[in-house]
């Protein structure tokens, strides 16, 4: 039995709607309508003469011959876009778009300078970047890169670190001058907090061999990493904030570091991307630079606070 070309379409189509989780956001991610997307697949279904999907007005399940006749179709998608990415590659001059997402804070003062440098490199290459503090599904949203505080287990995902990123524990000099300056671990767990929400609230620090974890409670919390360091700097609690975003600060005399003769655990700063785009020269160039301009960055933090 041959395959028609537009068979081979919908297959690609069909895996775009396993990997989506239905019919819109397929349809969304491969630039179709979502009757065509529709089409697509009743098609595919009298053609084989199974039925591949049970459907409901809130999700799509595979069935068991849908299962199985998914795993091919996601290699005959992969296979395409391998050999797009090896085209690529032999071009002289990258070129093509990719799709960043980094949260807010991080983003605005580390990673939007570092693409504006990049951009200046590779003119051809287009950037597409979404911040936003929430974790997104990069499959399901088309996103090349994500720029994530932890390689997050999400199934398929490959991860490669960037940066490590020094932290701290600040305060404002009004919270000090109303609550005092906390000087061992015992206090902090008496003192109030701005909680953000991104992180455990519970604080770990180290001196020597002996470890402390202090219960973090505090009557601001926040899920913005600006809007944190804000609220400390309004002096509504302390926090731990990465160096880079305290050190402007305390050399303007907003914030004060306390405990500096703990340590904390730093900030491993993460590439997450689809499997799929491991072979794209655009996104290597683009996190071998990345790696580069956050050594550059780490020069002048070195022997400050820690």
């Amino acid at each position: 039995m041959n395959i028609s070309f537009e068979q081979l379409k919908s297959m690609v189509v069909f895996a775009q709607v396993v990997e989506q989780g239905n019919l819109t956001a397929a349809a969304k991610r491969l630039g179709l309508s979502r009757a065509v997307v529709s089409y697509h697949i009743k098609k595919l279904e009298e053609q084989l003469e199974v039925k591949l999907l049970n459907r409901s007005t809130r999700a799509i399940n595979l069935t068991e011959a849908g299962s199985v006749y998914y795993q091919s179709c996601r290699i005959i998608a992969e296979q395409a876009l391998q050999a797009q990415q090896q085209m690529e590659a032999l071009k002289e001059e990258p070129q093509g778009l990719i799709k960043i997402t980094c949260p807010v804070n991080a983003g605005l003062q580390l990673v939007v300078p570092a693409l504006n440098e990049f951009r200046s490199l590779y003119p051809k290459i287009e950037l597409d970047v979404m911040l936003s503090d929430e974790i997104i599904n990069i499959m399901q949203e088309g996103i090349d890169l994500a720029i994530r505080g932890a390689p997050l287990p999400d199934s398929g995902l490959q991860a490669a670190r960037l940066t490590t990123l020094p932290t701290c524990l600040c305060g404002a000099p009004s919270y000090f001058k109303k609550h005092g300056r906390p000087t061992n671990p015992a206090e902090l767990g008496s003192h109030c907090w701005v909680i953000y929400k991104q992180t455990s609230d519970v604080l770990t620090l180290q001196k020597g061999e002996r470890s402390y974890s202090v219960a973090l409670k505090g009557g601001v919390s926040t899920n913005n990493a600006a809007a944190r360091t804000a609220f400390i700097e309004g002096g509504h609690g302390l926090g731990r904030i990465p160096l880079y975003d305290a050190w402007p600060r305390i050399e303007a005399g907003h914030l004060e570091t306390i405990m500096d003769d703990f340590e904390l655990s730093p900030i491993d700063i993460y590439g997450v991307f689809p499997p799929g785009n491991a072979a794209s020269k655009k996104l290597r160039l683009l996190l071998d630079f990345l790696r580069e301009y956050f050594i550059r960055l780490e020069h002048p933090l070195n022997g400050i606070v820690r």
